[in-house]
This record gives structure tokens, sequence and C-alpha cells, in this order.
């Protein structure tokens, strides 16, 4: 068995040297010499063109949209130029034609349309926007990661265009800026300097695992579907079993998103878009795309670890775009509740999505009262410390967990009030109850179980 593992290893290691040879073969820098052109200028034309092949490929003409909008963006910031007027036009031009979209193609079911890729779409243009005014500013007055985003040059159409058109993340993502994207132009996003990235490799590694997930997910979608939450044969089934039928779902459900961003990430790896610089042990990343973090999403039993190893790209934008440009508002609930507002409507107008946020919200403000009450709880420390019980709390964390992960998802994938409405009906609106129970209850418990010199300490 091992010297089996060895060669299929050894095969796998061979195949990949042969790539790498054709593609130093295949030099972007000879192709470019031989027409006359620079490699920079042939690497944003054929991200253009591919782009825009995948968008003809999968929309037809609908492909219009997306170039009206990029090139009423370059002309805003043409015009308009590094001005907070600018911000504001892009902001409210980009997210009320997505929104304007969603209006007139929206139906009671999931499907794939132009305004799929377009909301990708509205994020890049908003967040160029924001760093190009953010170039503008005086160094020093702009935190680390402003620096880091921040655009000191004009972006030509053809830029603008490369960078909204790349073709690795088109469709579904991830989010990134166009300074990093102007590194791999420019042929900087390399681990060794002069050669193509040795990038075949880990982007095969996540290529494999998104292969895996489509796989179980292939298997297992025509068993576990959220149309069976709304017929008479699961409302007819116990309590125990509709709660639990919700959690197996509510899980399940969230592999074909992971599939796809496993899938775009290897391409973004491939291309050398993924690279992130090294390791202290010198060693090469490759995690600039990187959309999930498997191990965390499949072990952590906090709703807060699912959010921070799902979808991270998009969470990282709004993070930096508006959670964090609301600082003003002087409120961090606020702050986040108008965000939460945002994403919400940024998915689309269905009601499924302001409730399955506004869960969200309500989950996470409870289940940081719940952890700091148990740290700072001298009883509730010692008890959760106990070696013998972490299997137990482990159990009922991720069933708490994913239960009510699996309630918010039911109106996020059901979209319309009438039809979530029936399925939360069926189990009482468990997941209302029990958080808002909670976000009350809590305080309570917690003054009267933390000593006042544990308060006092945190006063200091």
């Amino acid at each position: 068995m091992a010297s089996s593992a060895e060669g299929d290893e050894g095969t796998v290691v061979a195949l990949a040297g042969v790539l790498q040879s054709g593609f130093q073969e295949l030099s972007l820098n000879k192709l470019a010499t031989s027409l006359g052109a620079s490699e920079q200028a042939l690497r944003l034309i054929i991200s253009i063109f591919l782009g825009l092949s995948i968008a003809y490929f999968n929309f037809g003409n609908q492909l219009y949209h997306s170039l009206l909008c990029i090139v009423l963006q370059f002309l805003i910031l043409r015009l308009m130029g590094r001005t907070i007027t600018a911000v504001l036009t892009t902001f409210c031009f980009q997210m009320a034609y997505l929104l304007a979209g969603y209006y007139y193609t929206a139906t009671g079911n999931y499907d794939i349309k132009w305004t799929m890729p377009h909301c990708v779409l509205t994020l890049k243009l908003i967040g160029l926007a924001v760093d190009y005014f953010d170039g503008g500013k005086d160094q020093n007055s702009l935190s680390s990661e402003q620096q880091k985003y921040a655009i000191r040059g004009v972006p030509s159409l053809l830029e603008v265009a490369g960078f909204s058109y790349f073709y690795g993340a088109f469709l579904v993502g991830p989010q990134f800026s166009m300074n990093h994207y102007m590194k791999l132009v420019q042929g900087e996003l390399i681990d060794i300097p002069g050669k193509i990235p040795n990038s075949i490799i880990p982007a095969l590694k996540r290529l494999s695992l998104g292969l895996f997930y489509l796989v179980g997910y292939t298997l297992l979608s025509p068993h576990i579907t959220e149309d069976y939450l709304l017929t008479e044969d699961y409302d007819n089934h116990p309590f125990w079993f509709r709660c639990m039928y919700m959690l197996i779902w509510g899980k399940f459900v969230l592999y074909k998103y992971v599939t796809c961003w496993l899938v775009t990430e290897g391409v973004c790896i491939l291309t050398g878009l993924g690279f992130n610089g090294f390791e202290e042990k010198g060693k090469a990343k490759w995690d600039a795309c990187a959309n999930m973090k498997v191990w965390l999403f499949e072990t952590n039993p906090r709703f807060t670890g699912t959010i921070a190893s799902f979808n991270i790209n998009t969470n990282a934008w709004v993070a930096r775009y508006i959670f964090k440009r609301l600082k003003f508002l002087g409120n961090k609930e606020l702050s986040q509740g108008l965000s939460l507002l945002f994403l919400a409507l940024w998915h689309g107008l269905h009601s499924g999505y302001l409730v399955c946020f506004q869960m969200e919200f309500l989950i996470v403000i409870v289940e940081r009262q719940a952890a700091r009450l148990i740290q700072e709880s001298p009883t509730l420390s010692k008890l959760a410390a106990i070696t013998v019980l972490q299997p137990f709390y482990y159990l009922v964390q991720q069933t708490i967990h994913w239960l009510f992960m699996g309630y918010s998802m039911t109106a996020f994938c059901l979209f319309t009030w009438d039809k979530w409405l029936k399925v939360y009906k069926s189990i009482y609106f468990l997941g209302h109850i029990f958080f808002l129970s909670l976000l009350f209850i809590l305080p309570y418990i917690h003054k009267a179980m933390v000593p006042r010199k544990e308060k006092l300490k945190k006063m200091e």
C-alpha cells in the first residue's frame, strides 16, 4: 500500500514537472516580443478576451450589462477624479443597477443569470472607486490596510476591463484588489523571480478538494433538498426529526458554494493570482484568493468560526469597505448591523436574505455574550475546563451551531416569505425564540454569576 501511494505521488510530481516545462516553453514574454507588444499588455488582453468569452458563453448578449457598468465606472473615475463624490456616485449607481437587475429578473427559485456574476462585479467596482479615492490622500492619514490597497496611479480602460473580466474570478469570485491584479499583470506574483510560478501542485490540491466536495454534493443532493422542507411528509414527522433534517441539510447545502470556491481558487492559484508571499521558513503561500478555510469550516463549533472560514474574501471586502468605513458612527453593533443589511441587499431583494442576515446578527451577539459569561464567571470557567466533558461540550456546541445555521439558511434558500414562514411555523420559530430569549436572559445571568471584583477588573 505504501509503495503504491508513493508511486502515485511520484506520478503526480512527474506530471506537474512536464506541465511546468510546457508552460516555460509557452512563455508570454516570448510571444509578446514576437508580436511587438509588452508582456503586461498581452496579459491584460488575454484576461479581457477570456472573461468576455466566459460571459458570452453563459449569458449571451446580456454581457452588455457588465460592459456598460465597467465603461461607466471608468468614466466616473476619470471625470470625477479622486473625490468622495466619485465614491458615492459609484456606490449608488452600481448598487442601483444590481438591484434593478434583481427586480426585473427575480423568480421564486434560484436561477443562474447575468445578475450572478454582476454582484461580484459590483463589489469589484465599488472597491476600485474607494481605493482610487484613498490613493489621492496623504499616505500618513491612511491605515496600513488602506495603504496596501490605495491606487496611486491612474488605471487605463484596458486595466479596468482586465481587472473586471479576469476569467478566474468573473463568475463567482473571489474578490481581489486592483493592486493585486496589477502585480499579476506585471509578473510580480511569482515565487521564483524570472520563472513561471510553481503553482501547479498547490492549484491541483485545491481543485482536488473541490472535486471531492462536488462528488459528495452530486451524490447526496437528490436526497437532501430544501424542497422537502415544504412537503407534508416533513410536517408529519416528529419535531426532533424536523430539527435533525434541518441540521443535516443546513450543513450540506453549503457544500455547493464550497465546491465552486475551491475550484475557482485552484484556477487563481494556477495563474499566479493566489501567490501571497512567503512563510517564515521561506515556503511560498498560495492563499491570497482563498475563499474557504476547509478545516476550520468542518471542525469549529461556533457561528463566528463558520463566518471566518466561509466566503472569506467577500467578508473581508465588507469589513474593509463598509464596516470599517462606518467607524464614525461610534457604535460597533450599528456598524455591523448596517454591514449585514448591505450584504442582504447585495444578495437580492427576497425577504429570505434579510431574515438570514438578521439571524446572523442576532446569533453573533448572543454567542459573544455567552463566551464572555463563561470566561468571566469562575464557576462556568472551571466547569468548561473539565477535560473529560470536552467531547460532550463539543457535541452540544456543534448541534446548536448547525441546527441554527440550517434555520438561518432556510430563509436564505427558500427566498420568499410564504415558503420560509411555513417552515419556521413547522418548528415553532425555534431559532428566533431561542436566541431572543438568550439575548435578554444572559445579561441577568452575567450579573448574578460574575463577581463584582471581576467586573471592576474588566473596567480597569
